[in-house]
């Protein structure tokens, strides 16, 4: 199935017989394995509005993130949330699309400034599970009462319904970014990273990658060099300093998770307690890990048979999604089991807006 307009989608969900189907964008961002007939959704593309003196985009939930790009570089503009390209890391050769980035929403380094996909927002069109176009929040910046299924949607994976259509705020780009790059070990680098995005010099980025302390900040040239200077010196310590393209290549490696491209083991992303991280990471093995957030997020290789293990380790501290699994693991569940109330909380929800259970879970 592939619908080409929301009518149509609307009339092949009111007919269907029975599910489930699994939601489909470019393939680029799905994890778990799930059964059922695919439906794909790339076919729901198209920009619909763009306003850069409003900061305003609204796509089509199958336009490519690609495209998307290309359209906002061209007036010095750009996706607030840093999208990550997780193609490498999970062995994937589609083409990412909005709906794919909203539902999954993914959100890269610059969400310690900026915020998640979610945060950047404004309103949302989709189908549900009984064939009903329902639409929320807007075109502009504020939102209204009631359910919020701008935030609900995002993240939700396609278990409430099919995304048609988003509004995103966007942002301008910076004049100038830079980055601070020390050498440490884990625990003098997270450290750095917490005393940066502590301080009052809005950092844009706050990661430990391969041995490195990385800290970015961004904007306007005489902003950028004050602030840098001035972490260098509450921080201490030796920093190097890149700019331009170095200091957006060494993010784009961040972002993408590039030291675990190519391991054979299984991939683990988990989203903890920051203080916690260097110790979930020695209690796992000490072994390669991307930590970002300023410790927020971890991303990290295990051989197969630690999902207990790895779930342990951040209970009460966070959650672990098993994102590739390595042969041995394919069984595991991709996400994290959910407490009594929020299982009932999902329940209820996708009882709401997919009674008939369309959509995979």
């Amino acid at each position: 199935m592939r619908p080409v307009s929301e009518d149509e989608l609307s009339e092949m969900l009111r007919g269907a017989g029975g599910g489930p189907f699994r939601l489909r964008g470019g393939g680029t961002r799905a994890i778990g394995r799930m059964a059922g007939e695919v439906l794909d959704c790339s076919g729901l593309g198209g920009v619909r509005l763009y306003e850069p003196g409003a900061l305003t985009l609204v796509v089509g939930a199958g336009t490519a993130l690609a495209e998307v790009e290309v359209l906002l570089a061209a007036e010095r503009q750009r996706l607030a949330f840093e999208v990550p390209d997780l193609r490498g890391l999970l062995g994937r050769a589609g083409v990412s699309t909005m709906g794919g980035v909203v539902a999954a929403n993914a959100s890269g380094p610059r969400r310690v400034q900026s915020g998640a996909c979610r945060d950047s927002l404004l309103g949302v069109r989709f189908v549900d599970g009984a064939g009903m176009a329902i639409r929320n929040g807007g075109r502009v910046m504020k939102n209204v009462t009631g359910y919020d299924l701008v935030k609900l949607m995002a993240g939700s994976r396609g278990r409430l319904g099919v995304l048609t259509e988003v509004s995103l705020r966007v942002q301008a780009m910076p004049e100038v970014e830079v980055t601070l790059v020390g050498a440490r070990a884990a625990g003098a680098g997270l450290a750095a990273l917490r005393g940066a995005l502590q301080s009052p010099f809005d950092v844009s980025g706050a990661a430990f990658d391969r041995g490195r302390a990385l800290i970015r900040v961004e904007g306007m040239e005489g902003s950028v060099r004050y602030r840098a200077q001035e972490l260098r010196r509450r921080l201490g310590g030796d920093w190097a300093l890149c700019e331009g393209a170095e200091s957006a290549a060494i993010w784009a490696g961040v972002r993408d998770v590039a030291a675990l491209v190519g391991s054979l083991g299984s991939i683990w992303r988990l989203v903890v307690t920051p203080t916690a991280a260097e110790g979930i990471v020695a209690r796992l093995g000490g072994g390669t890990a991307v930590i970002d957030w300023g410790g927020g997020l971890l991303w990290l290789e295990t051989p197969p048979g630690q999902a207990e293990a790895v779930r342990a380790a951040v209970a009460g501290q966070g959650h672990a999604t098993l994102m590739r699994p390595a042969p041995g693991d394919e069984d595991v569940p991709a996400l994290p089991p959910e407490p009594p109330g929020l299982v009932a909380l999902s329940d209820a929800l996708r009882a709401r807006f997919d009674p008939r259970q369309l959509f995979a879970a």
